[in-house]
């Protein structure tokens, strides 16, 4: 059997869709400048579905630092992985005041969020050592793990009880294994918005012997006092072992780095693969990484702002008697109840009627019968943008929960 003849039967769950889907409700293009009014198929839409939390993306400074740096250096340089040729002090510079920043000893830039955490934990395991993880870590997480040869145990999500009953089984198997003990969770996690239970899972070291990883790619400059992070907010900054984010979201850039004990960072050096056999990091985004965490220490408004719209959003829908779940950071999940194909109809009404636009998540990604409609606030949202939506959102709400779009051209479309 040719290989791949059986890619064009099956398409799976999200690429069945593709003829009426590809384009607008998956690989949708928004064009124009970042900013919360984005042009989509020609018209201007409010857009909810951009991780530029603190709206760094065209910040006056980070702008001119990008712009300057790319003047100065270039895309290439420099040239080589790390280990090799591509070594810098600005790299160093910005470890050390990324390791500063979160309260680590020491800190180590990685390429891209999604590579550089797989190849964390690749690093970090061997076939004798036992995971423990929340089950909705992220699918960079899970992919990891599919590649781990050791055992992994998982835990529903955010359940502590039956976290430990896990680290039961896992430290019953690691003592038989001579291995050790790695638990992974989220600060904040992406789709539902709640932050993961670090100070209850940590306290569980006082009866089991792990280590934990924390992914904290939506925490990091959204959460605690000085924006450090979930692990800050939570008060477990000591307790949490390796600290990992993205500057994808409130950096609005490119790259990752993971921090802990300084002989930690310096194994994980000389081992992930991914950065060993991989070009470093271009000069233009360390420097414009240093600029981007600047900005997150010296001005502290940007995160206010932020929160502003984030509780404006978060009040405005429960008082219009939606559901946001558990939601405790700033990605607010609109909960609903509805099929695949009226969740697309749904869609297509909020951008065509009411020139909203934001993401809509389905079954595979949620249960069958649940939609998501995900929201990402940022500080350069207004409370006009707020309100705007929240009417929108009513509208809609109204109209699905009526059966309005049951029977819609869309939904039947979607095989509903």
């Amino acid at each position: 059997m040719d290989l791949f003849a059986k890619l064009h039967t099956n398409l799976g769950p999200l690429g069945k869709h593709s003829q009426y889907s590809d384009g607008y409700y998956m690989f949708p293009k928004l064009e124009g400048e970042i900013s919360p009014r984005m042009q989509f198929q020609g018209r201007e839409v409010l857009t909810w579905s951009l991780n530029n939390y603190l709206g760094l993306a065209n910040h006056p400074e980070v702008r001119k630092t990008d712009a300057d740096a790319a003047a100065k250096w270039g895309a290439a340089y420099p040239m080589g992985a790390r280990m090799m040729t591509g070594q810098t002090s600005l790299h160093e510079k910005l470890e050390d005041n990324l390791a500063d920043f979160v309260g680590k000893e020491k800190a180590y830039l990685l390429n891209y969020g999604y590579q550089g955490i797989m190849s964390v934990i690749d690093a970090l395991l061997d076939r004798k050592d036992v995971v423990v993880y929340d089950s909705e870590c992220h699918a960079c997480i899970i992919d990891a793990l599919r590649m781990h040869m050791g055992k992994r145990y998982v835990f529903p999500h955010n359940d502590i009880d039956n976290c430990e009953k896990q680290l039961e089984r896992a430290t019953k198997l690691a003592n038989e294994t001579g291995g050790g003990i790695l638990v992974i969770t989220e600060g904040v996690f992406g789709m539902t918005g709640d932050q993961g239970k670090l100070k209850e899972i940590c306290d569980l070291k006082k009866k089991f012997e792990f280590r934990l990883l924390v992914d904290d790619a939506h925490g990091f400059g959204t959460l605690g006092q000085t924006g450090a992070g979930t692990h800050e907010e939570q008060g477990v900054i000591d307790e949490v072992d390796l600290y990992f984010s993205t500057f994808a979201k409130s950096m609005a850039s490119i790259g990752a780095f993971i921090a802990g004990d300084e002989k930690v960072v310096h194994y994980l050096r000389f081992n992930m693969r991914s950065q060993i056999f991989a070009k470093s990091l271009p000069m233009l985004l360390v420097e414009g990484a240093l600029k981007r965490l600047e900005l997150l220490k010296t001005q502290p408004e940007l995160k206010d702002n932020l929160w502003k719209i984030v509780n404006a959003l978060r009040n405005g829908l429960h008082e219009n008697g939606f559901s946001t779940g558990h939601a405790n950071s700033p990605v607010t999940p609109v909960v609903l109840n509805g099929t695949v194909g009226e969740a697309a109809a749904l869609s297509h009404d909020l951008r065509e009627n009411y020139n909203i636009f934001c993401s809509v998540v389905i079954y595979p990604v949620v249960p069958k019968g649940m939609i998501i409609l995900r929201l990402i606030p940022t500080a350069v949202h207004t409370l006009e943008d707020v309100k705007e939506t929240i009417t929108a959102f009513a509208a809609v709400k109204e109209k699905l929960t009526t059966g309005q779009y049951r029977n819609s051209e869309l939904a039947v479309a979607f095989g509903e």
